[in-house]
């Protein structure tokens, strides 16, 4: 059945791929259409979070805001499709870089990085960063069900070279990396709603207290990888840029969670900045109401 739906979809896929930057927003607004008007696709998920985060905006800013999400992340789904036929040039100018000599310096002291951001504006196309760094890229992600589209996935965000990891099996390849003295540099999204029984940290994220991603933090920690924000913006339609922070160069020394704290103010002050551009469908707050005695007061 896996190969069923992958051999029905992949054509339609390989498509759109091709489609002009154009035509492929035009598809965009006409998507947009049904997801939102027609649909409404998560739409009592995106009205919650705004409301929950955003109490003291009114009902007709919160709607703008929302309007302009699911323009954004309509956008957002066909480039992530347009990658499969995208060349390397129009990717590097599409999605550029501020500041690339922070990492330059962090490589030159023969570090490994962590670079870690979250569901924001585009996170496809941060696989450009590839052509600037000489580190040995990797972007750690969760594997998907179907083996089929799980692997294309993974050929798509490597064609331009960086290897992907799954999640289970990163603490094994940073380590061994490490121990081998290759220069490398891991992406990671730390932003969104861990398991419950896997979490360590409880902590506010806008302005309502949630548990929190801390396995970069103790990667980071355990092997003293400098830590690095990469805030990401979007310009215009289709083009991006990306500026990096350092949160920690040497994050041993610092108390427990005061990294993935110092990563959460960053994404904080992005969605603050243009909060259209956040993750809104996912159920960031949904263990809200499940916070243990001794973090309620924080």
């Amino acid at each position: 059945m896996q190969l069923v739906v992958f051999l029905l979809v992949y054509p339609l896929l390989w498509l759109v791929s091709r489609l002009p930057f154009k035509a492929l927003y035009f598809l965009s607004d006409a998507v947009y259409v049904v997801l939102y008007r027609l649909v409404g696709y998560r739409k009592k998920v995106v009205r919650a979070n705004l409301a929950l985060v955003f109490p003291n905006t009114s009902e007709l800013e919160r709607k703008t805001i929302e309007k302009k999400f699911y323009k954004h992340l309509c956008d957002m789904f066909l480039e992530m499709i347009k990658t499969m036929g995208i060349s390397n040039a129009q990717l590097q100018n599409r999605f550029t870089f501020t500041n690339p000599e922070v990492l330059h310096q962090l490589e030159e002291k023969k570090l490994s990085v962590m670079l870690m951001f979250p569901h924001y504006a585009s996170w496809e196309w941060v696989i450009s960063l590839d052509k600037h760094i000489a580190s040995k890229g990797y972007g750690i992600y969760q594997k998907i069900g179907n083996k089929y589209f799980d692997r294309l996935i993974r050929d798509i965000r490597q064609k331009f070279g960086t290897t992907l990891i799954s999640t289970k099996d990163t603490r094994e390849i940073v380590a061994n990396n490490k121990e081998q003295g290759q220069l490398s540099m891991y992406g990671i999204l730390s932003d969104q709603s861990p398991m419950i029984k896997k979490t360590h940290l409880w902590t506010p994220f806008m302005g309502v207290t949630v548990p929190a991603h801390t396995g970069a933090e103790f990667l980071c920690k355990k092997l003293n990888l400098p830590a690095v924000y990469l805030k990401v913006t979007k310009l215009k339609r289709g083009h991006y840029q990306g500026t990096f922070k350092v949160l920690a160069e040497n994050p041993e020394k610092l108390p427990e969670f005061e990294l993935t704290k110092a990563f959460l103010k960053e994404v904080e002050a992005s969605i603050y900045e243009a909060p259209e551009f956040y993750f809104w469908t996912h159920k960031r707050w949904k263990h809200k109401d499940k916070v243990p005695s001794e973090f309620k007061n924080i």
